[in-house]
Parts: structure tokens; C-alpha cells; sequence
């Protein structure tokens, strides 16, 4: 897919979800229809979702695709890396990424963008995963950034 293919295919989406959006302000309804969104359109997406900070900790939120883990153990891998680090983490090879977490041993790329609330506050992460390796880039950050923002 040309880069100005993918942009457009994200502006579209946006398109779509923002018109989607008018129905319902609820996060957690967002959450599940850009997840199946997502994941219907791009092929490459093996696994979308979101996990949401509760109570300190990183907990499943909807989801397309295999059986996610619950928890994520505090601090470690690249969910946590996008909330501690307060940006998007593109990981080309996620067996180089030190902690990474293998919900799914099938997954080889990820990326993952941190959600934030009106006053800047992080509370959820968008994260993708592919089986592929190297699937993602700047265009694929850019484009789950501006869905992410949609959400809150």
C-alpha cells in the first residue's frame, strides 16, 4: 500500500468513525467500534484493541481478535512503554523490544498510542498488533493517533 493510499484509507476512517460518534459520547462504545473498524480494514491488523488504566493498572478493554491477556504486568512491555514514556511506541520486532509481553505468541509487530483525557491525563492505550514483522510506520502512527483522539 503507497503511503498516499494509507493516509487516505485513515482519513476515511476517521471520516467514518466521527460520523459513528454522533450516536454515543460512551469511550467504551467507541472503543469497540474503532476496534472492529480497524480491524476490518487493514488485513495486516491481527489483533486491536484497547486496554484501559484501572486502578493503576493496564486492564483488557474491547478488542478484536485472538484472546488478550487481562493485566498487564506493571511497567513492562510496549503497552506500559507508551504510558510511561507519554507517546507512541512503533516496534518493528517486538522479540527486540526488552519486556515485551506475549499475549499472543503469534504477534511480531506492534504499535501502541497512549489516549489521553481533556486534561492531558493518559487512560488508555489503542494498541496494534501484526503477525508480520515490520508492518507498521510513521503514516500507521499518525493514523491510530488521530483515531485515538476521537475516542475521549
Amino acid at each position: 500500500m503507497t503511503r498516499e493510499n494509507k493516509t487516505a484509507k485513515y482519513d476515511r476512517i476517521v471520516a467514518q468513525l466521527e460520523e459513528l460518534y454522533l450516536k454515543t459520547p460512551d469511550p467504551v462504545a467507541r472503543m469497540a467500534t474503532a476496534s472492529a473498524l480497524l480491524k476490518g480494514k487493514f488485513k495486516y491488523f491481527f489483533w486491536v484493541g484497547f486496554y484501559r488504566l484501572v486502578d493503576g493498572e493496564l486492564t483488557v478493554g474491547p478488542y478484536q481478535g485472538a484472546l488478550a491477556c487481562q493485566v498487564l504486568k506493571k511497567h513492562t512491555g510496549v503497552c506500559w512503554a507508551a504510558v510511561d514514556r507519554g507517546e507512541t511506541v512503533l516496534v518493528p520486532d517486538v522479540e527486540k523490544f526488552p519486556g515485551h509481553i506475549a499475549c499472543d505468541g503469534r504477534s511480531r509487530s506492534e504499535v501502541v498510542v497512549p489516549l489521553r483525557d481533556r486534561a492531558g491525563r493518559i487512560w488508555a492505550v489503542l494498541d496494534v498488533d501484526s503477525d508480520e514483522l515490520n508492518s507498521f510506520d510513521a503514516d500507521d502512527a499518525k493514523g491510530l493517533e488521530k483515531v485515538a483522539a476521537l475516542i475521549s
